[in-house]
């Protein structure tokens, strides 16, 4: 059974629509949601939550509809965001009070220790943590209880590097029994470099690809070349980056024999990937 399953989703806004918006995420794994600021990603997984209601399209989580059972449906997701929407005079005692009697499934124990694992200030008010100690206290919430899913929007968005170490680190022992998965939207590429499993690319609302990282980097070639290269082979080349003496862009793997032999030809990264075919779609 897939952990995630989203079919057909759409939402339109005066100047914005998410138009069918598919995927699956088997349990076990994670998927980067990626895409420039206001592709869609935010809207993508709050329809998927239901904080937003979807003009169309259906999703499910381990195989259940929010409409069959909408209280079970958001139990088994746990939502981590870039802005957290506590309370700022609340303590860690206030946030505990409310989970135990909001959540069914919530385990105060686990709960104190990860705050306790993560030195998560007891008597501090919430206006006074830093930006990671919120987004730690977020997971904590979050695991704490008996979800099947984490989504995560731009949840290490301003972390300094060793908090953002440890959160990738907390993510990989989540889905290491198999029967959790994790959606994560982000525009810090490096950090799906190391935990993707899947990477779903959104632009302008739309689907551009959804494909297994190894698939994704087996599947193109970044290219360097100079200006006399480019007569070679031009229409084979993805989101060209031309400079006074040379360029850069992504080919398919399948069609670097037609380039130039001058080309210097080397595996990309996600990020070069993605940074490329951002600027074939806005040429």
């Amino acid at each position: 059974m897939n952990a995630i399953e989203v079919l057909g989703l759409r939402k339109t806004y005066s100047k914005f629509e998410l138009n069918d918006i598919s995927f699956t995420l088997p349990k076990g794994y994670i998927m980067g949601y990626v895409g420039q600021n206001g592709a869609g990603k935010t809207t993508t997984l709050r329809l998927i939550a239901h904080l937003l209601k979807a003009e169309s399209g259906s999703c499910s989580i381990d195989g259940l509809t929010y409409e069959k059972d909408p209280v079970r449906y958001r139990e088994m997701i746990g939502y981590v965001g870039d802005s957290d929407g506590f309370a700022p005079d609340f303590t860690l005692k206030n946030i505990r009070g409310i989970c135990r009697n909001f959540y069914p499934t919530f385990r105060e124990k686990q709960f104190c220790e990860l705050t306790g694992r993560w030195k998560l200030p007891e008597k501090k008010k919430i206006k006074e943590f830093s930006r990671g100690m919120k987004v730690k206290l977020q997971f904590a919430m979050a695991l704490a209880r008996e979800t099947s899913v984490l989504l995560l929007d731009e949840a290490t968005n301003g972390l300094d590097p060793v908090v953002r170490a440890e959160v990738l680190e907390l993510l990989q022992e989540y889905i290491s029994d198999g029967q959790h998965s994790i959606l994560f939207s982000t525009h810090i590429i490096s950090d799906l470099e190391q935990i993707a499993d899947y990477i779903f690319f959104i632009e302008n609302g739309r689907k551009i690809f959804c494909e297994t990282r190894e698939e994704l980097q087996e599947s193109y070639l970044l290219v360097k070349g100079g200006l006399d290269d480019l007569s070679t082979g031009q229409k084979f080349l993805i989101g060209v980056k031309q400079n006074d003496i040379g360029f850069e862009a992504l080919v398919k793997t399948d069609n670097a024999p037609f380039l130039s032999k001058s080309c210097v030809l080397e595996k990309p990264s996600i990020d070069q990937m993605i940074v490329h075919m951002i600027k074939e779609e806005e040429a």
